[in-house]
């Protein structure tokens, strides 16, 4: 079969060769515009070297994205199919699944199927789709989920920045199913959880942390708590649900608060309460007054979405942390986080490092975390690990 071919600018070859998937058009001699999305093509290095096999879409500047680096591997139905199987079979490494439960099915470039996420909220999927190219076998990839999962129903989405990034239109869609526009109910962490799919970010809801929210509440017991950044209560409410004295909950979105009230409410978790405010300004305000917990989490929003965001990405983590270390009397619990993947698990520390050290604290790192299983890293591409989730005891 005749391919469209790429050739790569010289030196350039080398992330590929490491199977890196990513493919940005400044990184080719000819960017490919005379192409249509989703068409597949070869890669190819400046001296005419067959180095790996992708789809284009030519309005990206993620251009290419690989699936392929034999020149036996066809790109097309079967191949969704195969790499959808392996996918979930992985999930099955580390226990049986939880029908009432919610899990990461496929993870992006980690599951080899780089733009394509799907999580299981019980019976129904949610699923986001990041790559335009993708979209060319999306029923075939949608009904294979569906028939190999036996889900009720699947929502669809591509959101508006993904959408402008890939330009492609936003997309929002049920398959399978009509009467999936409400919520979908899920058990995690021994809580009984709603998720918006529709609605909610991302596929609906988070999954990533749940695990790390579970280990979090272990050390909350008798502990007046702050979940900073807190959002629907991930960190808060397994907190209060397993023994906090008290958790005080604080985000920017008021629809988020709200329904982390609820959830308390159909768990009957009473030992909670809830604020409306920035981050930045309730905790400096906090300080200032003189206000004291006993444990404070921090699991703010992605501060870093491109690498010239990094320096101010670091500033923002050092100033949260350091009002949050402020808030902690010695013995105190901290538990920070950073879901931006540009910045290393390495910076994150010693990010902490410089705070505890401006503050004239020791930080005693109890647990060095990352994301649930189901959220695996792909060696050949760092930017997939990228969650961090570090507990520690403040002196």
């Amino acid at each position: 079969m005749i391919r469209p071919v790429l050739r790569l600018k010289p030196g350039r070859q080398f992330p590929f060769l490491s199977r890196h998937p990513w493919v940005h058009a400044h990184a080719l001699a000819d960017e490919g515009r005379n192409l249509n999305c989703g068409d597949v093509v070869d890669l190819i290095d400046h001296d005419g070297n067959w180095v790996a096999r992708g789809v284009i879409n030519p309005q990206s500047r993620l251009r290419v994205r690989l699936y392929g680096y034999d020149q036996s591997t066809e790109i097309g139905p079967d191949l969704w199919r195969d790499r959808l199987d392996r996918a979930i079979a992985r999930r099955r490494i580390s226990g049986p699944m939880n029908p009432e439960g919610a899990e990461r099915l496929v993870f992006s470039e980690s599951d080899l199927i780089s733009g394509l996420i799907v999580d299981r909220y019980a019976d129904c999927l949610g699923v986001q789709f990041t790559a335009g190219g993708l979209l060319k076998w999306k029923d075939e990839i949608l009904e294979h989920l569906k028939t190999t999962l036996g889900a009720r129903g699947i929502v669809v989405r591509v959101d508006e920045k993904t959408a402008k990034h890939e330009g492609i239109d936003p997309l929002e869609a049920s398959h399978g199913s009509d009467d999936l526009t409400g919520t979908v109910e899920y058990v995690q962490n021994g809580l009984r959880l709603t998720v918006d799919l529709s609605g909610g970010q991302k596929t609906g809801g988070y999954l990533d942390q749940r695990i790390n929210q579970e280990i979090a509440a272990g050390y909350m017991r008798g502990r007046r708590v702050l979940d900073m950044c807190c959002y629907q209560g991930g960190f808060g409410l397994p907190a209060a649900a397993k023994g906090a004295a008290s958790v005080l909950g604080v985000d920017t979105s008021a629809s988020a608060l709200a329904a982390a009230a609820q959830t308390a409410q159909q768990n009957s978790i009473e030992n909670v309460t809830f604020e409306q405010g920035d981050c930045f300004d309730w905790l400096k305000d906090a300080v200032e007054n003189g206000q004291q917990f006993d444990a404070v989490i921090l699991d703010p929003p992605r501060f870093a979405g491109s690498r010239h965001q990094v320096d101010s990405a670091m500033r923002a983590y050092r100033r949260i942390n350091a009002s949050a270390i402020d808030l902690l009397p010695p013995g105190g619990i901290l538990v920070t986080c950073s879901c931006s993947g540009r910045v290393s698990r390495s910076d994150f520390l010693n990010m902490l490092m410089d705070v505890g050290r401006r503050r004239r604290r020791d930080l005693v790192m109890l647990e060095n975390r990352g994301p649930a299983p189901d959220h695996p890293v792909a060696i050949s591409c760092p930017e997939s690990d990228y969650l961090k989730c570090v507990i520690a005891e403040v002196q």
